[in-house]
């Protein structure tokens, strides 16, 4: 009997010892998050090719909702809401954590980039944090370094001003000044775009450039929800400062927030070490107040040298200019949404690149109709992240 009791106690001894490194013990043990960095800041990026069967419209997705559709260039798990609005509230777990769809126990934590750095053509996006004092709840990015390899031009790259010209498209054809526009950025290997010279689909892309804010930036986005259309705006640090729910509502809906400098200044007038600081301090306006950051800019006035496209490339951003718009800007001299809509129509192309502006009352007029126009018309509007000198 003496025998068999201790037998007994010896395999209850084994199924003790053992219960210490189950599973379960595992996880009761306190862990790393697999998207936090040993510092406590994650930054997720997208970058690189996007799927062949890419979107053309991203929200963002609510727990236990299917999305509609999503591109690979947004970052779901990090958007605050679905298209609700302004400035929604991040989805929590039902314990009051921030819920993070994409986390997966197999994931290795994640560190910062170097904050002197930016990956090319990477969006990123801070971490959902309700308690972020951003007006996305979007985690603050860390914030750049003001610097410029070559401050003086050693390379004597070229200082002479140019003026973009695009031309006006007719009969659904590019202009000849925007192929050979496209054609020097290709042959000297500039990282600009004028208009998408390689897809073979009838796609557009939608831009708006954003200096200032006189309500009609709202009306356009209401549309473009409605519609599901995605666009970039070219916001300058105005606009942002001014206007910082209109910011969050073009992130929280799935839109491209682009650099369009502090101050809109003329870029080939200004040194290198100036042009680093019109860049990179709008860039990190966005990253500190928004926990946002798009690798893409648009030169004000559409004016540049060689000297300048380098800079900001070499900064981590493509410019982006356009090979379809018109006289909007000027709020004084609207003409009426039906002129809008004739224009813009008329002078849509095969990869067009379309710049329009948020202050005009014509084009929140007419944005609607154009939209409903171009999608009879065969077009499928895309955000920027599907140009090929994105996905290169």
């Amino acid at each position: 009997m003496s025998k068999k009791i201790i037998s007994i106690c010896i395999i209850l001894a084994c199924a003790m010892g053992c219960t210490a490194c189950s599973p379960t013990a595992d996880r009761e043990s306190p862990t790393q998050s697999p998207t936090q960095s040993a510092t406590g800041f994650a930054e997720n990026t997208t970058a690189g090719p996007l799927p062949s069967d890419v979107s053309e419209y991203s929200v963002a997705p609510q727990p236990g909702v299917p999305p509609e559709s999503f591109t690979a260039d947004e970052n779901t798990a990090n958007a605050a809401a679905r298209v609700t609005g302004v400035a929604a509230r991040p989805t929590t777990s039902v314990t009051g954590t921030n819920a993070n769809p994409s986390a997966s126990a197999a994931q290795p934590p994640m560190a910062p980039p170097a904050p002197t750095q930016a990956a090319p053509w990477a969006i990123r996006k801070g971490e959902v944090d309700r308690t972020a004092k951003t007006a996305t709840w979007l985690r603050p990015l860390p914030s750049r370094e003001i610097a410029i390899a070559d401050p003086d031009n050693s390379k004597g790259l070229p200082t002479k001003k140019v003026e973009h010209s695009f031309g006006v498209p007719e009969n659904g054809s590019v202009h000849n000044i925007s192929r050979e526009s496209q054609s020097f950025f290709d042959q000297k290997g500039y990282a600009a775009v004028t208009y998408d010279n390689k897809s073979t689909a009838k796609v557009l892309y939608l831009t708006f450039d954003c200096g200032y804010e006189n309500g009609n930036t709202a009306r356009i986005l209401d549309v473009l929800r409605e519609k599901k259309v995605p666009a970039a705006f070219f916001c300058t640090v105005d606009e942002m400062r001014s206007a910082p729910e209109i910011i969050a509502r073009m992130i929280n809906e799935g839109h491209i927030v682009g650099n369009h400098s502090v101050t809109h200044p003329h870029f080939s007038a200004i040194s290198r070490t100036q042009m680093a600081k019109e860049v990179l301090e709008a860039d990190n306006y966005l990253r500190q107040n928004f926990g946002y950051s798009a690798p893409f800019f648009r030169f004000p006035y559409g004016e540049y040298n060689e000297s300048a496209l380098e800079a900001v490339a070499s900064l981590g951003f493509i410019s982006v200019f356009w090979s379809s718009s018109y006289k909007d800007w000027d709020t004084d001299d609207q003409k009426g949404g039906q002129y809008a809509y004739d224009t813009v129509t008329s002078r849509l192309h095969p990869g067009a690149i379309i710049l329009l502006h948020s202050v005009s009352s014509d084009n929140a007029q007419a944005m609607g109709r154009i939209i409903d126009k171009a999608r009879a018309d065969g077009y499928t509007f895309r955000n920027l992240t599907a140009l090929p000198a994105f996905r290169s």
